[in-house]
């Protein structure tokens, strides 16, 4: 499988489904409401508990299916995520359809978790960051592009097709997974206990607090980044879009980049980002009122908090635990998903304290923090290192 474009190709894809399905319906939301005759706020939930579920399966539903052919699991993931959206199609009653949408995210972690394991397998060791940065891309594109093609297509056919495009792009990854994606059987089957030993190491633990800071320092801000540009930069709602447009193509570059970065230099990359984004968040705070300098700063915070920020986050635990790639991977999705809730709660908070632009502090406080455990994880990396080399020189 070395060096496998199609592979990697079918896999970026293969995100991008199903993070469209997670996140598509927020463009939906309207149409939700009015389709089920529930308000705004109760057709969130299908976004809310969908990330939710994500949250608890993270861990738990790799691991149990660790142990069984990677195609095969693929395959039934796909699977269930077409039947899921083609009866979102017609169920009518809301509670069914919010069933079926914790149902397909109990299954989100199983396919991204492995889309990582297999894209680091199928390229050498040392090029394992930047096969999966790739399949990155298809996260990014399913998280910026899913939103404003769901209600594009809602708005110029119907609710229901808008829902059909998401079973017609698992559909397509179903049938090439199907069709050419090798069998990948599990060399070496490791029992579910060898793979939660991982979480007696104190460097995972350190690992998991670094992304969930990470994360919130990021979705504490983005989640109400449209507020921020209407009452803090007076933008119009068209250019708060372009703007947002922007954001989400500097996302994409962004994983790009990762790629090299964290290949060529990934332990100076972590320490370096979260400056970096710092410096992004003071400059946000102090020229938010200046509509051409956001636009500029908004793509540079694209390019770090979306593209580079998730690949160093994989790469966090991915590396804290190599002996259990699923598993971590799982432990990363999940972890993710935590730090988007508590950002955006903190975020809430924060405006309704102090006002709209305070939010920006929320990612500043963040990443102090962040940097504080990026550099503990350092250091415990640096000495399990040392120790390893010295028991071997021992011997």
């Amino acid at each position: 499988m070395k060096g496998n474009k199609l592979l990697i190709f079918i896999l970026t894809v293969g995100v991008f489904g199903i993070l469209n399905t997670e996140m598509g319906v927020i463009g939906l939301l309207p149409s939700i409401a009015d389709h089920f005759n529930v308000s705004i706020p109760t057709a969130g939930l299908t976004v809310s508990l969908f990330a939710l579920a994500i949250a608890i399966s993270g861990p738990t539903m790799p691991l149990l299916l660790s142990g069984i052919n990677r195609k095969k699991v693929m395959l039934l993931v796909l699977g269930v995520f077409v039947s899921g959206n083609i009866a979102s199609i017609f169920v009518t009653n809301f509670t069914l359809l919010l069933i079926i949408r914790i149902a397909l995210a109990l299954f989100h972690p199983v396919y991204c978790s492995m889309a990582f394991t297999v894209a680091a397998s199928s390229a050498k060791p040392e090029e394992a960051p930047k096969a999966v940065s790739k399949v990155f891309i298809g996260i990014s594109a399913g998280m910026v592009a899913g939103v404003p093609i769901a209600s594009f297509i809602d708005s110029a056919v119907s609710y229901e097709m808008a829902m059909g495009f998401f079973a017609i792009v698992n559909a397509f990854v179903l049938f090439a997974t199907w069709m050419f994606v090798p069998s990948m059987p599990v060399q070496e089957r490791q029992s579910y206990g060898e793979q939660l030993a991982v979480l007696k190491k104190s460097i995972i633990w350190v690992s998991i607090a670094a992304v969930i800071l990470l994360n919130s320092s990021v979705f504490g801000v983005y989640s109400y980044i449209a507020e921020y540009l209407e009452n803090v930069t007076h933008m119009s709602p068209s250019i708060i879009s372009l703007t947002l447009f922007v954001f989400g193509g500097a996302n994409i570059i962004g994983n790009i980049v990762a790629g090299r970065v964290l290949t060529n230099n990934p332990v100076k990359s972590i320490l370096v980002f979260p400056l970096l984004l710092s410096v992004v968040y003071i400059l946000l705070f102090f020229t938010g009122g200046f509509a051409i300098t956001m636009v500029i700063i908004t793509f540079l915070w694209g390019l770090l908090a979306g593209g580079i920020m998730a690949n160093i986050n994989q790469y966090l635990i991915s590396s804290s635990a190599p002996e259990a790639p699923d598993f971590a991977n799982g432990l990363f999705i999940s972890a993710c998903n935590v730090g988007t809730t508590l950002g955006s709660a903190m975020g809430g908070l924060f405006i309704s304290r102090m006002g709209t632009q305070s939010v920006v502090l929320v990612g500043i406080l963040s990443l102090l923090l962040s940097i504080i455990v990026i550099l503990l994880r350092y250091y415990m990396h640096s000495a399990s290192k040392q120790f390893s080399e010295s028991a071997i020189a021992h011997d």
